[in-house]
């Protein structure tokens, strides 16, 4: 009789299934593949006799649901919360050097739309949580397994909707893990693992100009799209003052550490230009930050409109979410104001206590060189909705990678790849950490 594949055998075939399935999230105008996902993971779970529930907020955006609390976990610890999402942002195909849905392993990297966010660390958890029921090895205390829809368009009809409408699920987790960390970063020879502790707010915001609507040829004092342009452009040009919080704190100082530079706050985006994409993100969280990125007025050249509209993008520091809101409302003037489409809250935790140290004993134990390191998500994730019901979340979801690869620049890019090298050492350390956890 053959033996079970091991979690490190399977995991590269888990991902490549799994970026099969096609869950492109197009946000408000729907999104698809989510519940035949949600049926695979279940199915993967059932297979070693873990039963799931599945949920749904619309007609196929499917979350689901699982208990893992086998015979030798310590069932008076609370459940410790691991997460993922399904759905993907869309891909193009004819951008790509594969077909982003065919989930092919080539070269020694699996491809394809989902890779790295998050269809990696769902292989990874599963691959684990199969290889530990089927040699009966407990974790040391009980897991709740949730894999949610919708986290590419901010989670309404996701955790967000999850938390809000089932709080029972959650409410007895304390802590959680998910994306985005646990992932390597190369620094003179030195590996950072970078462990999420915080990410910004978020506010996307519609501004409404009114004004006076006329013939194209008149002189017109309300227009409309004159207003708007002018706040577009004060939003777009504002220069925000830096806010440093104690993640990204801890984070220059690992860096400077490894460099042996120092790094300012207004300039690390360009001092750390030579780590790769990553410093883009690193920039962007060292202040609030709003993008203009949508226009919309008028019907025909030679009418002057009533009504104009443009869409922001903003993202707050933790702490400073009223500073973003009072500069905006400052910015846009007078004849301008907003409406909050999503908003979502910063999230911020410590970098200590006995989770920490589990995470950090357990990549140390596959990489001895390894510093373990905090740093805030210029992005948002799941963790928002779960924050709410009082969990402390961390992202961390280990990958050990190549030293040239610009891991950052694949998230929601053209050739998105993860190496089956990573997902393996993935396995490795997600198992020791379940045991410390």
């Amino acid at each position: 009789m053959e033996s079970p594949l091991s979690a490190a055998d399977e995991v590269a075939g888990l991902c490549s299934e799994l970026i099969r399935f096609d869950t492109s999230n197009f946000g408000p105008s729907g999104a698809k593949g989510e519940r035949e996902a949600a049926e695979y993971v279940a199915a993967k779970l059932d297979d070693v006799g873990i039963t799931s529930q599945l949920f749904e907020s619309e007609p196929r955006r499917t979350t689901l649901v699982a208990d893992w609390a086998p015979e030798g976990c310590d069932r008076s610890l609370a459940p410790l919360l691991i997460h993922g999402h399904t759905d993907v942002v869309p891909a193009v195909a004819s951008d790509w050097q594969v077909d982003p849905f065919a989930g092919e392993i080539i070269d020694g990297y699996v491809w394809g739309r989902g890779a790295v966010d998050m269809k990696d660390f769902d292989a990874i958890l599963l691959a684990v949580v199969r290889e530990r029921v089927r040699t009966g090895r407990a974790p040391r205390r009980p897991v709740r397994l949730v894999f949610t829809a919708d986290e590419e368009a901010g989670g309404p009809l996701g955790a967000t909707w999850f938390a809000r409408t089932h709080p029972e699920f959650i409410a007895d987790c304390t802590e959680a893990i998910g994306e985005v960390g646990g992932f390597s970063l190369s620094v003179n020879d030195q590996r950072l693992y970078l462990i999420q502790t915080a990410e910004k707010g978020l506010a996307w915001l519609n501004l409404i100009a009114d004004g006076r609507a006329g013939h194209g040829s008149m002189r017109n004092e309300d227009n409309a799209i004159t207003s708007l342009a002018e706040a577009v452009s004060r939003i777009g040009n504002h220069t925000w003052p830096a806010r440093i919080r104690p993640a990204q704190r801890q984070f220059l100082d690992a860096i400077e550490q490894a460099l042996g530079i120092e790094i300012g706050t207004d300039d690390a985006e360009q001092t750390l230009a030579r780590l790769g994409s990553i410093a883009r993100m690193v920039g962007a969280t060292m202040s609030n930050t709003a993008n203009p990125t949508m226009l919309s007025g008028g019907y025909k050249m030679n009418v002057i409109p009533g009504h104009a509209t443009a869409g922001i993008d903003g993202r707050f520091v933790p702490g400073h979410e009223q500073e973003f809101y009072d500069t905006i409302t400052e910015l846009i003037g007078e004849k301008v104001h907003y409406e909050v489409a999503i908003s979502e809250p910063a999230v911020e935790t410590t970098f200590d206590g006995d989770l920490v140290a589990a995470m950090t004993s357990s990549l140390t134990a596959e990489d001895p060189g390894a510093a373990v390191v905090p740093f805030m998500m210029s992005g948002g994730t799941d963790a928002k909705a779960w924050s709410r019901l009082g969990v402390r979340c961390f992202g961390f979801a280990p990958l050990r990678l190549p030293a040239e690869l610009d891991f950052v620049a694949l998230f929601h890019g053209v050739d998105e790849r993860v190496p089956t090298e990573s997902l393996q050492f993935g396995c490795r350390v997600l198992d020791r950490f379940l045991d410390e956890a």
